[in-house]
């Protein structure tokens, strides 16, 4: 089984290029989604989350409620350490899981689309590692369009994560997404065609 660790920063395609690769064949495992159960009622990490940020976090139907958490831990860098030794072990737990699965099934190509794929430390779990990159500019118009997130909202998201020469310092793979759809695809298809 070959797995495919993609990542990119906030506006550079990266679930679009996932959604294509889902289309030529490939399984996909999204990491978000994953972590996502973590926050679930009667899970370990539900547990560990209200032990260490109190009932005020678990939302009337008793799931997480992940804007509250937010609030406690925006700008409190010990809070979101705290939350990151909680989820990040769970998550790599569960993705890892996953991962096993398709192996145990005969899955030749799987996704695995993690955002801080490199800061958590999961691309060993990739054979290969792609970034997704696009200058600021087309960022900035696709996060407009699509959130209708201000440009200052945008740029801040930006500025606070790796940059795109951070990321292709460590990949194998840099997709220049700055162009259209059909472009994004002909290039992962000629990646797509040396890996199946």
């Amino acid at each position: 089984m070959r797995v495919i660790g993609l990542t990119g920063g906030i506006g550079s395609g990266k679930s679009t290029v996932a959604r294509y690769l889902v289309e030529l064949g490939a399984k996909h495992i999204d990491a978000d989604k994953v972590i996502h159960e973590i926050y679930s009622p009667d899970t370990e990490g539900w547990s560990a989350l209200v032990k260490a940020f109190g009932k005020d976090i678990v939302a009337p139907s008793g799931e997480i409620d992940r804007k509250k958490l937010g609030e406690i831990v925006f700008n409190d860098a010990e809070a979101v350490k705290k939350l990151n030794e909680i989820v990040h072990p769970l998550g790599y737990k569960l993705a890892k899981s996953r991962l096993d699965k398709y192996r145990e099934e005969g899955v030749e190509v799987v996704v695995f689309e993690v955002i801080l794929l490199f800061e958590a430390g999961w691309d060993h779990l990739a054979d290969e590692t792609w970034v997704t990159a696009v200058s600021e500019d087309t960022a900035i118009k696709r996060l407009k369009e699509s959130r209708g997130l201000t440009e200052e909202e945008i740029l801040a998201r930006i500025h606070s994560q790796t940059s795109n020469e951070e990321r292709a310092k460590k990949a194998d793979v840099v997709i220049n997404n700055d162009g259209t759809i059909e472009e994004m695809k002909v290039k992962v298809k000629e990646l797509w065609d040396k890996i199946h």
